[in-house]
């Protein structure tokens, strides 16, 4: 089917057009989910799968379908980056993330600032660029990709600090990045430097505000307030992440740093049906991912992009071997990071759709060449994911960063009994808890707390203080409202430490009982 630009007067919408697109969008999300399955085996990226597809169904593809509408394209992949931000901020465990956060912020401020001037010397000096546009382009891809963070480190065993630190980057070099982008296409002359500084670093401190206040308040809100349905909750912490967007943005803050901390505090505040909230946001996470992937890749023009194809490997391997291991070498410097560690970094980050959406600003403005900064960027991110998403896990492994002996956190799901001023907690042991082979009477829980049934293989029975529990168990705990907070925190202290914990150590943020 071709689609031209005709305009609603000449091809008025009808009910069997929108039977039409609907057919085609659900095709196509059919398409993208069976994509996951063979990239996961072939060890294909999955932002190449999507991009593919969309370049598939494009104006050079089998599908004609010609799409040329950055403006739109910029405002879906900004809805689809808030979802990313959320999914990403209610994955992220503060216990984790706490002690990576100067570094983080570090690199995600003096950082893009490193890799934005190495980048756009090389780009004009390199490959012949005026100032305005190296700069466009040294500030487009100095944002890693939350989105491929996200989906490629939670695969690898890798240090928390190291997980940590990338994963707050990617969540916060987003706003610095975009108000750069936005400085760099406005018509006239760019701002200097200490105007743009004192811009980021306003925007930064009330989108956290922000984001910090929208995450408390809906937070407590919905420990406190009992929704009538279960699957209210899940649609809720999605609301309230948006809100935080909204709010930032609104306040002319970065509504980007306020939907990630806001989903962050909404993620460790131990809401009731978690995991049917957390399976949700992941639903919508891939859904995003794959809309935006394919809606890009509608967007180029393959048989425009031969002459930026060298172009583009030379900014890129400036990027990659110069300007991002500098920028590393140069943030963590006061903190006494392993140079193991800090390779690692400097290869892990990552570029994916954000960079390529970024790169829709300045064709918005009407910025000059910038087609061709949209070519570049484009062919840049898809090479460079090619090369670095597939070698990293070989890489975390010369490096001997892999972590094997760390127990698996339990997967606690909460369902509130207001009539009964209690708690029914549903424990899921994985594979690698130290809770395998610990007697239910030796979990010690409080008072006011009891295991009350064991689901083994698929058969449910009351346990007895002598059953010995296994991995691949569910157990189903009963708590009184006042021990429902320390019944959760002495099952997750058994599960990482065994039989023993609280009387070696601390008991994962618990005590003895």
């Amino acid at each position: 089917m071709r689609v031209t630009g005709l305009t609603r007067k000449e091809r008025p919408l009808t009910v069997h057009h929108l039977n039409q697109l609907l057919l085609v969008c659900s095709l196509v999300l059919l398409v993208a989910v069976a994509a996951v399955r063979i990239s996961s085996r072939s060890g294909l990226p999955t932002l190449l799968v999507y991009l593919g597809i969309g370049v598939a169904m494009g104006q050079d593809g089998i599908g004609d379908v010609h799409f040329n509408n950055a403006e739109l394209t910029q405002v879906i992949g900004y809805a689809a980056l808030v979802v990313i931000l959320a999914e990403g901020g209610l994955g992220t465990k503060w216990k984790e993330i706490k002690p990576a956060l100067p570094a983080a912020t570090s690199l995600a401020l003096v950082g893009v600032a490193v890799s934005v001037g190495v980048t756009a010397t090389a780009a004009h000096y390199l490959i012949g660029l005026e100032w305005r546009q190296a700069l466009i382009i040294g500030a487009v891809v100095s944002s890693t990709d939350a989105a491929a963070v996200f989906s490629v480190l939670r695969k690898l065993p890798l240090p928390a600090r190291v997980t940590g630190v990338l994963e707050a980057e990617s969540g916060f070099n987003d706003a610095p990045v975009v108000i750069l982008v936005v400085a760099f296409s406005t018509a006239g002359p760019v701002e200097h430097w200490y105007a743009l500084l004192g811009e980021i670093g306003l925007e930064l401190a009330i989108g956290a505000a922000i984001g910090i206040a929208v995450g408390f308040l809906g937070s407590y809100g919905l420990r406190h307030v009992a929704l009538p349905a279960s699957g209210l909750y899940p649609i809720a912490v999605m609301a309230i992440a948006v809100v935080a967007y909204a709010a930032g943005a609104l306040a002319h803050g970065s509504g980007f740093l306020a939907v990630y901390l806001a989903s962050m505090l909404l993620g460790n505040a131990k809401l009731p049906h978690w995991p049917a909230t957390r399976g949700f946001a992941e639903g919508l996470g891939w859904i995003a991912q794959i809309g935006m992937f394919v809606l890009l890749g509608l967007l180029v023009t393959p048989h425009e992009m031969g002459d930026d194809i060298w172009p583009a490997l030379v900014i890129g391997l400036v990027l990659t071997m110069v300007a991002r291991p500098l920028s590393v070498v140069l943030s963590l410097l006061p903190f006494r990071i392993p140079w193991q560690e800090q390779t690692l970094m400097s290869w892990a980050g990552l570029r994916g759709a954000v960079p390529i959406i970024l790169a829709t600003i300045p064709m918005v403005s009407g910025i000059e060449e910038s087609r061709r900064i949209f070519n570049i960027v484009f062919v840049l991110v898809v090479v460079y994911t090619l090369i670095q998403g597939p070698t990293l896990p070989w890489l975390a492994r010369k490096l001997r960063l892999g972590e094997s002996g760390e127990a698996a956190d339990l997967g606690i799901e909460s369902a509130p009994l207001e009539r009964l001023r209690g708690h029914l907690l549903s424990v899921a042991i994985p594979k690698g808890s130290r809770m395998h082979g610990v007697e239910v009477g030796e979990l010690r829980l409080p008072a006011g707390a009891a295991v009350t049934l064991v689901v083994r293989d698929g058969k449910s029975f009351v346990p007895l203080p002598t059953t010995v529990l296994r991995r691949g168990d569910e157990l189903l705990v009963v708590a009184t409202d006042p021990v429902r907070d320390a019944a959760e925190r002495r099952l997750r202290a058994v599960g990482q430490g065994g039989k023993l914990a609280g009387w070696l150590g601390p008991e994962g943020e618990g005590h003895n009982h």
